[in-house]
């Protein structure tokens, strides 16, 4: 049971959405510090802008692509009645969700080193 496409979809899904509502949670402290003024909010705009943070962004984008590449194969299948085709589908949204995180994981790399270099 653990080990098919439906669960790792499921849990992945799980994980990826708390991670966005995480981000969401950080966000709204960040844009909630100008309401406190200009220092905390830039101060809290380079506590973001670290490099683990930048790490960081290269997960948020795993989350967002996957999260809603698979929301698009979920509402596919109960649209279509596609039930044969799980599991290509499953594979389709990982791989293009990955393929969507090498490309933006790329610039953020190369981002960080010109910054850093």
């Amino acid at each position: 049971m653990y080990k098919t496409t439906g669960f790792i979809s499921f849990l992945l899904r799980r994980v990826t959405g708390v991670a966005l509502v995480l981000y969401l949670f950080t966000h709204i402290w960040v844009i909630g510090g100008a309401v406190t003024g200009e220092a905390t909010f830039n101060t809290r705009m380079v506590f973001l802008t670290s490099p683990l943070f930048k790490f960081l962004e290269i997960g948020l984008l795993a989350a967002v692509f996957y999260h809603g590449f698979d929301g698009l194969r979920l509402l596919l299948i109960n649209w279509f009645k596609i039930t044969d085709k799980r599991k290509s589908m499953f594979a389709a949204a990982f791989v293009l969700a990955a393929l969507m995180v090498a490309a933006g994981g790329t610039l953020i790399i190369l981002e960080l080193i010109h910054l850093g270099g």
